[in-house]
């Protein structure tokens, strides 16, 4: 068995459930479809490496083992799949630390299923890290974090306003004052409202690689706008991904 767990943190793409701010300016259907593309890039390039990819999902009563087998069915290594467990995101996050430690890995890494174009450097970064301190953190533009990364399961999630702006100051001091040590990684950006996917359509326009499941359904989101309502101004404003110099 691999020393390293690394968690993907997911939701099923139930419509209407699914990104509902984002949901809000492009429509359920479109954002489930999307999320599924999101997850198909996260799928390939995370499975079949020099750990085990876990998925911690809910709803708990949905069937993400099947599945996740659609998302990469040539896969050679197995994907696990949990339900994540806890009243809120914190404890969720907690158990899910717990769980992987209990199941003898000595490092997990975890991140966040918004933002597709998270790289394969950042997670062995990450890894790497890890051997000289305790807590990873992969800080995200919005004050948050799209991976933590830690060898034991310490509660650094108690009493932290999840899906505010000071979760990661928060979570760094709350590392400190029980005297552990936290190492800084590269920033990057969640999608999670229509300024967020309009970034990342600009940033897979010009390097598609980055998330390419994404981009191809990014486009055929464009081309669907474009056709059926090429006068309807304000979709078109919203959903013209194809455009460079879209304003953010």
């Amino acid at each position: 068995m691999p020393d390293t767990a690394l968690i993907i943190v997911v939701r099923y793409p139930e419509l209407g459930k699914t990104k509902t701010r984002l949901a809000a300016s492009i429509g359920a259907v479109a954002t489930a479809e999307l999320y599924r593309a999101f997850l198909t890039d996260l799928a390939r390039r995370f499975v079949d490496r020099d750990y085990d990819l876990h998925w911690a999902y809910t709803p708990p009563a949905a069937d993400y083992s099947t599945f996740v087998t659609t998302l990469v069915p040539a896969a050679a290594q197995p994907m696990y799949c949990f339900p994540q467990q806890g009243i809120d995101l914190g404890q969720r996050l907690h158990h899910a630390f717990q769980w992987t430690h209990q199941q003898g890995y000595d490092y997990t890494i975890l991140i966040g299923s918004d933002s597709p174009h998270i790289s394969l450097e950042a997670i062995a970064n990450a890894r790497a890290a890890l051997n000289k301190t305790d807590i990873v953190l992969g800080p995200a533009d919005d004050g948050g974090y799209y991976l933590i990364a830690m060898r034991k399961p310490h509660d650094v999630f108690s009493g932290i306003p999840m899906s505010t702006s000071v979760v990661t100051q928060m979570t760094v001091a709350m590392a400190h004052s029980q005297g552990l040590t936290v190492h800084l990684g590269e920033p990057l950006f969640d999608i999670d409202e229509l300024p967020d996917l309009l970034r990342l359509a600009q940033l897979l326009e010009a390097d598609p690689s980055l998330a390419p499941a994404t981009a191809a359904h990014l486009v055929t989101l464009r081309s669907l706008y474009d056709h059926y309502v090429p006068n309807h101004r304000s979709h078109v404003a919203a959903l013209n991904l194809h455009r460079a110099d879209q304003s953010l």
